[in-house]
């Protein structure tokens, strides 16, 4: 009889890696019965053609949000003590405490970060986390569903939201293995995990490494190595398109050669649109000087802001936008849903640009993949001031010291050294590529293509 797998997507962050890829065709070659139990908006049976559970009880306990905000702000307290540093908390953002009931919920978690930043305290919070979850209705919905149609184990694809905590927790409370994927190179160093299933599964033996740094309560016999699918789709080489479909595609000029600027949230680059500026600056210098330059700009796939416009309007003559081909079926960011197309459509845009220019994004792994620098803009903007978060703290994120190098990117440290650098890339005097793929295969792993095949191997050695 096929063992029955819940793929449980808590939010819309997982669908790229298991519901988009080829993880669902792998497992049921394999003889898997896979169900997407799905928390969701997005309609995995219309959509995709695959078996889903809709959970539709979305309620969390009141003190929730309280809990978990506090666990993470304690927890990064706790690494700054224990490894003396105090770069962790530039992983937090300030609170709100407009309205009474933010102000009581801030002051409350300013309560607990005073008296709980500790071993003990932080214990006490994640035991008082899935004690008020176990008492919701949301827990008691998922417990009845996980009883009526009896999986095997239930994989969840995402450990950082909120609504991950009860539906896990009911799966554990009825004896089914529970297992989560850590889905981002940073997720571990934040203090974002919020779950704690029975196994993990990461990208990298260094991942492996951070997980037994962070989370002290898990052993290694807990983990998984199996590198992500977030990159299989770069070594596809049948999603590439020629040149000239490309070009004709997106309606491009064909005696140019362009260079992609990757945006960034406005939460990492609040100044984004500048530094687009400062690259459109730097092409039409260059093509008075004889080259023939343009610039793709591929938008944040969760940025609606109106910020690039005006840029893109002034330098319309270099810069030409190819927004990915996601959509949004909610409001919040993780409600922004990709495609099959745009894994295509990034892929092309890698192939078939210079480098990439990008501010601290893990966009170097994607163009590294194509044999193609990445650029990252590390220099501040006049129109910086108080209460913008300025970009170079985002370069002394613990994520970044996967580095093997300098080397493993290209940084420009002045905007005066664009143009320089720009020209030497182009010219073929400066690469990152080298030293990228070492930070590449540090970071996402040795075996980029078979990251889907390898989570069912560990399915089916916790299945065994």
């Amino acid at each position: 009889m096929s063992k029955k797998v819940f793929v449980f997507l808590p939010d819309g962050v997982g669908l790229r890696n298991f519901a988009l890829t080829n993880f669902n065709a792998i497992g049921t070659a394999l003889g898997y019965d896979i169900t997407y139990w799905n928390n969701t908006p997005f309609q995995i049976k219309s959509e995709l053609g695959f078996e889903e559970l809709k959970i539709e009880n979305h309620q969390l306990h009141p003190l929730t949000t309280i809990f978990t905000r506090a666990r993470k702000r304690c927890e990064l307290n706790l690494f700054d003590k224990k490894y003396k540093e105090i770069v962790y908390n530039t992983y937090n953002f300030p609170q709100s405490y407009r309205g009474i009931k933010n102000a009581f919920k801030s002051l409350y978690v300013d309560y607990l970060v005073a008296t709980k930043s500790n071993e003990k305290g932080v214990k006490m919070i994640r035991e008082r986390i899935k004690e008020i979850e176990r008492s919701t209705t949301k827990y008691a919905y998922c417990k009845k569903q996980l009883q009526k149609h009896q999986p095997d184990i239930v994989f969840c694809t995402n450990p950082r939201p909120t609504q991950a905590i009860a539906p896990l927790l009911a799966a554990q409370d009825l004896g089914i293995p529970t297992a989560t994927f850590i889905f981002s190179w940073d997720n571990l160093p934040k203090a974002t995990t919020l779950i704690e299933p029975n196994y993990y599964f990461v990208w990298s033996d260094y991942m492996k490494m951070e997980l037994l740094q962070y989370c002290t309560y898990v052993g290694p016999e807990q983990i998984m190595v199996t590198g992500t699918p977030q990159f299989e789709s770069h070594f596809d080489s049948s999603l590439l398109q020629s040149k000239s479909d490309f070009y004709k595609r997106h309606n491009l000029d064909a005696g140019k050669r362009y260079i992609c600027f990757s945006g960034d949230d406005i939460v990492t680059s609040p100044l984004d649109q500048y530094y687009l500026e400062d690259l459109a600056l730097s092409v039409r210098e260059l093509n008075q000087q004889g080259y023939e330059l343009g610039v793709i700009y591929r938008k944040c796939p969760v940025d609606f802001t109106t910020r690039y416009n005006s840029v893109l309007t002034k330098y319309r003559d270099v810069i030409v936008s190819i927004d990915p081909l996601w959509r949004p079926i909610g409001t919040s960011w993780n409600e922004i849903m990709p495609t099959k197309e745009d894994f295509a459509l990034q892929a092309n845009i890698c192939h078939h640009t210079e480098f990439v220019g990008n501010i601290a994004s893990s966009m170097v792994f994607d163009f590294v993949a194509h044999n193609k620098s990445c650029l990252f803009f590390n220099y501040e903007q006049p129109q910086l001031k108080n209460g913008i978060r300025d970009i170079g703290q985002n370069y002394q994120y613990i994520h970044f010291r996967s580095m093997p190098s300098k080397e493993a990117a290209l940084f420009v440290y002045d905007k005066k050294e664009l143009t320089p650098i720009v020209k030497s890339i182009l010219d073929g005097k400066s690469s990152n590529v080298l030293v990228g793929k070492k930070w590449f295969n540090i970071v996402v792993g040795t075996e980029p293509t078979k990251a889907s095949e390898k989570i069912w191997e560990g399915i089916e050695t916790i299945l065994k």
